[in-house]
């Protein structure tokens, strides 16, 4: 069972000064921030996963699929790689 999100508050310039960490936080320890301005809360910071689970509320069986192939890093392939496959399959539909 994966961890529910933590939320920790942060001001816009530490934000601003470590998105990158930040970025990577959200995304690998399932951490939520909250970022305030002059005290006032403006945005929040939340995984892709996050957001699809829990703002989107895509259908159950839409996000599984999408978990399962960033699980299997199907995500990662590049535009070049995507034009192939794309090029590939309309070959095979032209003959």
């Amino acid at each position: 069972m994966e961890n529910e999100p933590i939320t920790k508050l942060i001001d816009a310039l530490f934000a601003r000064v470590h998105f990158g960490d930040i970025m990577e936080q959200a995304e690998k320890q399932n951490s939520r921030f909250l970022v305030s301005r002059r005290g006032k809360p403006k945005v929040v910071i939340l995984s892709i996963e996050d957001y699809l689970k829990n703002v989107i509320k895509q259908p159950e069986l839409i996000t599984t699929v999408h978990l399962i192939a960033k699980k299997a890093e199907l995500n990662k392939l590049t535009d070049e790689k995507i034009d192939i496959e794309i090029e590939s399959y309309r070959e095979s539909k032209n003959p």
